[in-house]
């Protein structure tokens, strides 16, 4: 923690995120989430002892969208700020859909850090997603992990088997078991988890396997409280002032009045995303449903932002098509109005007075509600509420004591509810001071940032005793402090290159000890991991920052030897190992290799050129044959190794300088053999030990290669020395 004061970033990674206008409800990914971030990076931001919240979310350049998506950063007060990240494409696509490009957003995520200068203190995602990406950079950085579920994939999973829906149908439309998984590895790994309610935490992360070892901190959000004033002032003629709401007030009573026949009745209001889970038939059904009920009130329904249906995404577009079926099965013309559009940040919190003014009632029917942001805004407006019984309103109206809970199932206990409510003057009263008094007690953003605040200095002083010691322990073993801060890095091949002669290799090692601070250093092999660890261990080389083995498949970084998941994703772009295996085997020039040689991204086979000379060109023409994309490895006379097309130990080291931003030229790569030679060419700083074989020879004369007259670590010390390195 820096002296100045916290710095936090927030990952909320899907859905359309802007701090003007947000466009709540436009989608089943743009609803409370983005909602809660927003208000809670500025109030955060707003707190004495933080320094700077950065919100990290998607950049998205796409027509169908505004082109505030493509802005970063945006501004959204004086400390805080949205920081818009490209994964993904540039297109605007569901959340869904974002999972195989999470790696990254993380890359270019370091990138930013780095442009920064600072690493954040805290690292706090929300949604599995954002969890995802934070938990990665903590690792990198040792720093605290903070996560946010908002909902989780369990839960929805177990809905929707109820529902009818298979196994089958729920992973390929939301890759839930995927997300399940992922869920599993945070749950553990967060330092704090926050939840909105109590019952969250039992109904939702109680289903995990590692529900036991998470822990837990209830912070119920917080709303704005000038923006969700009473409805009582403007009866009293306290807010004359506000030609906004003045404006809001006229353009939704314009707009209501269009749908209703006896627009002086009270109206039961229901506002959400067009979502299953949201139950919106459930609402409609139960008003259809009951004709006493359609007498009292009228209905308003706003669901989300929609100009045609039949573009919209499936989900929303059924639910819509549902509730207008709906709606014509029960006759519910001048009696149901269902806007088109709306705008959250000037007419939703006019909306709710309205509601409250005409003595009605709002009602979430949801299946299940984590928390329930609404909830909260319409009964700091005054507008008692009815929920369901399922998730975080629970926690709201024993808070408040300012509504009904009903099972979301049950269309007649809906409208029994509503019916109460609307009747009964004196509980409507109640219930409208309760919620008011309520919100002002248990859900402001002030109490909200100083429970977080004290969240996040308990993670940030005490780490989990069985990973490290101290924050300076674990921050000193974080491999991204490493390669944040030096500026240079040094890369070198192992065998008869860093091996060879142990007085030369303790000299580098000392001067490479000697000079941590401003240079990092790695191996580059085409060894298995396991043989890489076999080989510095015999030669008591201690653990290299960066290890690049598997012939460039695979890279892991020191000393806990985490993996490099965004170097691996790059590889798999259109790496198709059961084409290339089938096509091979159709053959008898090759044969596959022990299962022990084979990983996910390289496969690996036995040939014979003594048998077959043109075996190797063979290979090359079936693989094309077939416009397979593929890169080709053969070595020692027998062995061929089949790659990724952009797996290469050159291309490893390229993807290191673009990730880390180390320039091509603070980079240094030093070799022995033919197998270095493609690593040796290009604006690195390329090294050939005097030890080299004759397979280098056409590289002698470039500019960037140095050929030492000193062998194996002498000739990487000559380099260094050459190449004034160190300076």
């Amino acid at each position: 923690m820096s002296s100045d004061g916290l710095y936090i970033q927030h990952f909320s990674v899907h859905g359309l995120v802007r701090g003007t206008s947000p466009e709540l409800g436009r989608d089943a990914d743009t609803g409370g989430q983005v909602k809660y971030v927003l208000e809670l990076t500025k109030s955060l931001a707003d707190h004495p002892e933080v320094d700077r919240v950065d919100l990290m979310t998607r950049l998205i350049v796409d027509k169908t969208v505004s082109k505030d998506y493509s802005r970063t950063p945006e501004p959204l007060n004086e400390k805080s700020q949205i920081v818009r990240i490209q994964c993904g494409g540039r297109k605007y696509i569901r959340k869904e859909l974002l999972w195989p490009h999470l790696d990254e957003f993380v890359d270019k995520t370091l990138r930013h850090i780095k442009s920064v200068g600072r690493v954040p203190d805290i690292f706090h995602g929300h949604y599995p997603d954002g969890g995802y990406i934070a938990r990665e950079l903590a690792s990198i950085f040792g720093a605290p992990f903070i996560f946010t579920g908002h909902s989780m994939g369990r839960h929805k999973k177990n809905k929707l088997l109820a529902d009818g829906m298979s196994s089958e149908d729920i992973n390929r439309r939301y890759h839930i078991d995927f997300r399940i998984d992922v869920e599993e590895r945070i749950i553990k790994e967060a330092e704090q988890i926050i939840t909105s309610t109590s019952n969250e935490i039992k109904k939702q992360y109680g289903l995990y396997d590692n529900y036991s070892t998470g822990r837990y901190n209830v912070i119920p959000p917080g709303i704005d409280i000038e923006t969700f004033y009473p409805y009582y002032d403007t009866q009293l003629e306290l807010r004359l002032d506000d030609e906004t709401s003045k404006q809001a007030h006229m353009a939704l009573m314009h707009e209501l009045h269009r749908f209703w026949v006896r627009p002086d009745k009270p109206f039961i209001l229901a506002l959400c995303r067009p979502d299953q889970r949201k139950n919106i038939a459930g609402l409609v059904t139960a008003y259809g449903k009951d004709k006493d009920l359609q007498a009292i009130a009228n209905l308003a329904i706003f669901a989300g932002i929609r100009k045609n249906i039949t573009v919209m995404e499936e989900n929303e577009r059924n639910v819509l098509t549902e509730m207008l079926l709906l709606m014509d099965r029960y006759d519910l013309y001048g009696k149901m109005a269902i806007p088109k559009k709306h705008d959250f940040s000037i007419e939703v919190p006019e909306l709710y007075r309205l509601c409250a003014n005409s003595n009605g009632v709002f009602v979430n029917p949801a299946l299940v509600e984590p928390f329930g942001i609404t909830l909260i805004e319409a009964a700091s407006t005054g507008l008692p509420i009815i929920a369901t019984k399922d998730g975080g309103p629970v926690d709201i109206i024993r808070n408040c004591e300012n509504g009904i809970l009903i099972d979301p199932t049950d269309s007649d206990e809906i409208a029994t509810a509503c019916k109460k409510l609307l009747v009964d003057q004196d509980l409507w009263k109640t219930y409208s001071s309760n919620g008011i008094n309520g919100v002002r007690s248990h859900y402001a953003w002030e109490s909200h940032c100083e429970e977080y605040m004290g969240v996040a200095k308990k993670v940030i002083r005490y780490m989990p005793e069985a990973e490290l010691a101290s924050v300076k322990d674990r921050k000193s073993l974080a491999i991204g402090h490493r390669l944040t801060s030096v500026k240079r890095l040094l890369i070198m091949d192992i065998d008869n290159t860093l091996v060879g002669d142990s007085s030369s290799l303790i000299e580098l090692l000392d001067l490479l000890k000697a000079n941590q601070d401003t240079i990092s250093w790695g191996v580059a092999t085409g060894r298995s991991l396991e043989m890489t660890l076999e080989a510095l261990k015999e030669h008591e080389v201690p653990m290299p920052d960066i290890i690049i083995c598997s012939v460039g498949t695979e890279m892991f970084y020191g000393p806990h030897l985490t993996p490099d998941r965004g170097w691996q994703q790059h590889l798999a772009y259109k790496w198709n190992p059961g084409l290339i295996k089938n096509e091979l085997k159709k053959t008898d020039m090759v044969e596959i290799q022990e299962p022990e040689s084979q990983t996910r991204l390289k496969i690996s086979y036995y040939i014979d050129p003594e048998e077959d000379p043109e075996v190797v060109v063979k290979v090359h023409q079936t693989l094309q044959a077939k416009k397979i994309r593929y890169n080709l490895v053969h070595s020692l006379g027998q062995y061929l190794d089949v790659l990724p097309f952009r797996a290469s130990k050159a291309k490893a080291v390229r993807y290191l300088s673009y990730k880390w931003e180390f320039p091509l030229p603070n980079i240094m790569v030093c070799g022995d053999s033919g197998k270095d030679e493609e690593m040796l060419r290009g604006d690195t700083k390329g090294v050939v030990v005097g030890n080299y074989s004759d397979e280098l020879e056409p590289l002698r004369g470039l500019k960037s290669t140095y050929f030492s007259k000193q062998e194996y670590a002498a000739g990487i010390l000559d380099g260094i020395r050459h190449y004034r390195f160190l300076e």
